[in-house]
């Protein structure tokens, strides 16, 4: 088979005919944001043009390219839902279970995390107000997800004095702590 010989620009494409064809122009422009929370987003266009004439190619990329980085720039500011921080962390899930809880039984000696004061001062407003020792340990569970009293850190200790003084605490007079202490 005898094809005629190449005349033209390198961007020419001759049918069979001879005739030279449009050429088709593709051009895309892609951008992506990074986001807090290790997230992005991206938005790209494409497009497709025809030229007639090899000399527009590198006119019309200029212009495809301006007007598609324009294009982009103006959807992208637009960031839609931006996750939080700890979005998507699997987080443990507590069990709603309420303790069992055995009573009459003889208290158990066990070490508490909580300081010996914390300890006391739990212990005491229990049997100052005739408490029942299962419903501290139910709040206990309710605040904390711990219904042994003895398991409980400092801090969580510390949150149910707060609330156990709040409930049944006795009021203080002018200048007087929890321990009974003046301030200073």
């Amino acid at each position: 088979m005898n094809r005629a010989p190449f005349i033209g620009s390198p961007f020419s494409c001759p049918d069979a005919n001879n005739q030279t064809q449009m050429i088709k122009l593709i051009a895309n422009y892609s951008k992506r944001l990074g986001l807090p929370g290790y997230s992005s987003h991206q938005f790209s266009i494409s497009v497709e043009a025809e030229l007639n004439n090899t000399d527009d190619v590198q006119a019309e990329a200029s212009r495809l390219y301006t007007t598609l980085q324009e294009s982009v720039d103006a959807e992208i500011q637009n960031t839609g839902f931006v996750p939080g921080n700890g979005y998507g962390e699997q987080k443990e899930e507590k069990r709603a279970e309420w303790p069992t809880i055995v009573r009459n039984t003889a208290p158990q000696q066990q070490s508490w995390k909580a300081s010996d004061k914390q300890r006391d001062l739990i212990l005491k407003v229990i049997a100052d107000n005739n408490l029942d020792r299962s419903d501290v340990e139910s709040l206990a569970f309710e605040m904390f997800g711990l219904s042994n009293l003895p398991e409980l850190n400092r801090l969580q200790a510390s949150g149910i004095i707060d609330e156990l003084l709040s409930r049944y605490g006795k009021k203080r007079s002018a200048g007087q702590r929890f321990n009974g202490r003046a301030s200073r």
